[in-house]
């Protein structure tokens, strides 16, 4: 008998801000059922990312742009601005990543939680947005992949394969379609600002899923960092909504954990599911001893 209610935690950007003891003491006082990350664990950060695959509650994460921080900008005839701390001729701390995460990384993957009754999928790992096709001679060589076609085709095998009809989309970046405004939930908030910066593949196998039996409550992501770049004081659209009731949510309050007055606060995204619909979210920030001490409601019943 799968659970009615569930409480799921999403991790924003990491960043290196984890703390394997701390962070799983403050999820089990939230008591929730299921973790999500939307990856930027670090710059290709394995201690990191093997804190986080020790976690022993119920999880899935993504891959982000920052997980492949060296490795997917060094591509022929272009020197890599990103200057690598490590031997690549010797280590590959890319596969490193995906090697510890396994079954739990469900970048163009999915992962089946019977006790919830729903499928966890992936969209396109390492991504850091854009309607422009970029890294291209890293996706070609890690994933067979060419094109926003390619990868919409890949997201959608794993949407098939689902053995749920409710599905939870985890994504690093948003998908595009969600508005073009500076703090719109992808908007693009840097150099020239303005413009949809979310991404088009993601976008397109969500529609495609629509048409499918499966149901879409919930799609969520980081990336795009809630403070503006040009302007920290402001903050972006942390959600909407769709005709379709998709409840798009990006969990990138960063950092993540801050201390302030000898104290240490930390946030996590919460959304709670009912029978498969989104009934509540918020933004939560926990004290040391792992009490809420201040909670932002996005969406309630």
């Amino acid at each position: 008998m799968s659970k009615s209610i569930i409480k799921i935690a999403i991790v924003g950007d990491v960043h290196d801000l984890w703390q394997p003891i701390e962070d799983r003491l403050a999820l089990q006082a939230l008591d929730v059922d299921l973790v999500l990350f939307v990856g930027d664990f670090g710059n290709e950060s394995i201690e990191v990312v093997q804190a986080i695959a020790d976690l022993d509650i119920p999880k899935a994460a993504i891959l982000g742009n920052h997980d492949a921080w060296y490795t997917a900008y060094d591509v022929p005839n272009k020197p890599n601005k990103k200057k690598c701390p490590y031997d690549r001729t010797q280590e590959d701390r890319v596969q490193q990543q995906l090697d510890i995460l396994e079954k739990y990384h469900v970048g163009f993957n999915w992962l089946d939680f019977p006790e919830f009754d729903i499928s966890v999928v992936g969209s396109r790992p390492f991504s850091s947005g854009s309607s422009r096709w970029k890294k291209a001679a890293f996706y070609l060589d890690r994933f067979g992949i060419n094109s926003f076609a390619e990868s919409t085709e890949r997201i959608m095998h794993s949407v098939n394969s689902a053995a749920h009809d409710t599905i939870i989309f985890l994504g690093h970046n948003g998908p595009s379609g969600l508005g073009s405004a500076e703090d719109s939930i992808c908007g693009k908030d840097w150099k020239q600002v303005g413009g949809d910066y979310g991404d088009p593949d993601f976008a397109e196998a969500i529609a495609k899923s629509y048409q499918t039996l499966k149901k879409v409550p919930l799609v969520t992501f980081g990336h795009m960092h809630h403070h503006l770049k040009l302007d920290s004081s402001r903050t972006r659209q942390a959600i909407a909504t769709n005709e379709m009731g998709t409840t798009f949510l990006n969990s990138a309050c960063s950092p993540r954990i801050i201390k302030e007055n000898d104290q240490v606060y930390r946030n996590f995204s919460l959304v709670t599911l009912e029978f498969g619909k989104v009934i509540g979210s918020s933004l939560v920030w926990l004290d040391s001893s792992h009490n809420i001490v201040k909670e932002t409601h996005w969406q309630k019943s």
